[in-house]
């Protein structure tokens, strides 16, 4: 023969309600369950990792600044190489220009010598007067084509010899004027900008 415990209706519903969780009221403050707390060990392995990848990305950094810099000394000394190359281009283009008109312009030279030499003797009166003013005209003319090329006429008369523009023909003794001066321009001298295009024939003082 068995016996049951009888149970207890009441005791049961308490025991129920116990075990349900608790309903949180309306707008009160919830306070959470206290987070696993990291063992030191770890903490320690986190913060030596992200050493290492900072320390990684400062590497990298300066590596690719260092580059950059390179790229950059590169450029400039590219460029100044490039700009002096086209300052030396610009200058024998300017002095092969330069040979090559002073090559013409030299052979017009004897021209105006010639028609200085014919106006010096010009006529004074009647038609040889007329035909001199028209001479010197031309004269005129070709005399500023000339200056507009950049040929100069050289003042060379009373000045002191400079056997860098100068060709002495004679040397002679001259009361009226110092030793090393010039007495007479016996054929005039031309400048083409700073360039001697003929130098000047004359007679020196000694």
């Amino acid at each position: 023969m068995s016996f049951s415990k009888k149970k207890d209706p009441e005791k049961d519903k308490v025991e129920s309600e116990q075990n349900q969780p608790q309903a949180v009221p309306d707008g009160a403050d919830v306070i959470p369950e206290p987070a696993a707390q990291e063992t030191p060990g770890l903490v320690d392995a986190k913060y030596a990792a992200m050493e290492g990848e900072l320390a990684t990305l400062q590497q990298s950094l300066a590596d690719s600044q260092g580059k950059a810099n390179e790229y950059l000394d590169g450029w400039q000394r590219a460029r100044a190489d490039f700009a002096n190359y086209k300052k030396r281009i610009e200058r024998e283009q300017s002095l092969v220009y330069q040979n090559a008109a002073g090559s013409v312009l030299k052979r017009q030279l004897e021209v105006l010598d010639d028609i200085d030499r014919a106006l010096r003797n010009r006529p004074q009166e009647g038609d040889g007067a007329l035909w001199a003013a028209g001479i010197e005209l031309v004269y005129r003319k070709l005399t500023s084509i000339m200056e507009n090329e950049g040929v100069k006429l050289m003042q060379a008369e009373g000045q002191s010899f400079d056997p860098n523009l100068h060709e002495a023909i004679s040397s002679e003794e001259s009361p009226n004027h110092d030793s090393g001066q010039i007495i007479e321009v016996l054929q005039k001298g031309y400048l083409l900008g700073d360039r001697v295009l003929r130098p000047a024939l004359v007679r020196v003082a000694r």
